[in-house]
């Protein structure tokens, strides 16, 4: 890839984030800074202080715990930052009940269990089919829901600006780890997917719930039932330290191969950004690492 500048060495501080409405959160370990582009066309931020659970408790750092802490914290955050830039982006007029958004969000994660955890089993139910090749099964069912969920909300304009964002999230975080003076004229130069996304944490969860159901001892249809939706912070947990893995050694040729598929996922996840959207990822980026580093 051809750059503006000439590429430093890699900053020793990782960050992730996620797409908001209008804008993009980004988060270090102690802050998580929100950039949203208003219909003023301005940019707001909102700068917060954050401090895991885990930091108190130190046995919530160990493998397995901590996965299970970071998927809980992470829809926390989530949540905090899609209603800071849902009010934001609304006119003046207009105010967002916090009730009601918090009530779609809940019927929202019941119905993504009930779509993704518990139909793919009940269709795989049938099927004459037992052992390891009925959850091969209902994993590829799961799959292909999850795509063809994906690919359907992808055609829906407020969806499509989303994925635009999220698309901005990653080519600015890759423009920070390459080390690039940060603009928009070298951030657009990046690539839209990065390894750590979520899109590639569903893609590994799909894998590790065909792997560890399998091993689950049948006692009947209500336990294996019950196994889709109790195993579901286990599961992330396995897949978030699979995760982190994958990024420490993203430069191994074998983990390319293997992270290939979720990157291949964000496809359907991501759209190219405009400069518009790629300035306001830029501005939560460089706010972040602000904070990272005087916080050292």
């Amino acid at each position: 890839m051809n750059l503006a500048v000439k590429e430093k060495e890699e900053p020793s501080l990782a960050f992730g984030g996620q797409a908001v409405i209008e804008g993009v959160m980004i988060r270090s370990k102690k802050h998580m800074v929100i950039c949203v582009r208003q219909p003023n066309d301005e940019i707001l931020a909102k700068v917060e202080e954050i401090r895991s659970v885990s930091d108190r408790y130190k046995i919530l750092k160990l493998p397995v715990l901590r996965g299970v802490v970071a998927l809980f914290e992470t829809m926390y955050l989530g949540i905090k930052g899609l209603y800071f830039s849902a009010d934001a982006t609304l006119e003046e007029e207009e105010e967002l009940d916090p009730k009601l958004m918090v009530l779609a969000l809940v019927i929202g994660l019941a119905l993504a269990i009930f779509l993704f955890s518990i139909l793919p089993f009940l269709l795989t139910t049938l099927l004459d089919l037992g052992g390891v090749v009925f959850n091969v099964v209902e994993g590829v069912i799961r799959l292909a829901m999850l795509l063809l969920y994906l690919a359907s909300i992808s055609l829906v304009g407020d969806f499509k600006r989303v994925f635009q964002y999220h698309g901005a999230e990653h080519t600015a975080i890759n423009a920070y780890e390459a080390g690039v003076e940060l603009n928009v004229s070298n951030a657009g130069k990046f690539s839209r997917f990065h390894p750590r996304c979520g899109t590639s944490f569903i893609f590994i969860v799909s894998l590790i719930s065909i792997l560890l159901l399998s091993i689950m001892p049948d006692l009947g249809f209500l336990v294996r039932l019950a196994y889709r939706v109790l195993l579901i912070p286990l599961i992330a947990s396995i897949s978030y330290e699979l995760l982190k893995l994958s990024d420490r050694y993203k430069k191994s040729r074998v983990m390319k191969v293997l992270v290939a598929p979720g990157l291949g996922l964000q496809y359907l996840t991501t759209r190219k950004p405009d400069d518009k959207m790629i300035e306001v990822a830029l501005e939560a980026v460089k706010k972040v690492n602000r904070l990272a580093e005087t916080s050292k």
